[in-house]
């Protein structure tokens, strides 16, 4: 299929794909006579991966990490944290530490303008 079908059927744009491939989270894919992009159900899964993944707070630097064994992560849910895919002291728990340390950041600022504001700090 062509990259804007491909793309729709990920849910995203032709860009995005591009950008992906660009960054080397989708290999480039196989090209018409003409040079147009051709895409497959593997590629197309590939995508919706790398934007499952990305929902989930990861980021393009974190997913070009391990963007060898995205394809491990295929399928509807996450493998096991301790898989091939995902080790257990990796890319996501890095990710998840950050997230963390952001809610913290984020509870303590609304803390401070609550009491500035005379609101209750429990919500």
């Amino acid at each position: 299929m062509r990259i804007g079908d491909a793309a729709a059927a990920a849910g995203t744009t032709p860009r995005a794909l591009r950008f992906y491939e660009q960054r080397g989270l989708l290999p480039p894919p196989s090209r018409t006579r003409s040079g147009q992009r051709r895409y497959g159900p593997e590629e197309v899964a590939r995508v919706l991966t790398i934007r499952r993944l990305l929902s989930l707070g990861l980021t393009i630097e974190d997913l070009r990490g391990c963007a060898d064994r995205l394809h491990l992560l295929d399928g509807d849910t996450l493998p096991p944290h301790d898989g091939p895919a995902c080790p257990r002291t990796g890319i996501a728990h890095r990710r998840l530490a950050v997230l963390d340390a952001e809610i913290a950041r984020l509870t303590t600022l609304r803390d401070q303008l609550a009491t500035q504001l005379g609101v209750p700090a429990d919500r």
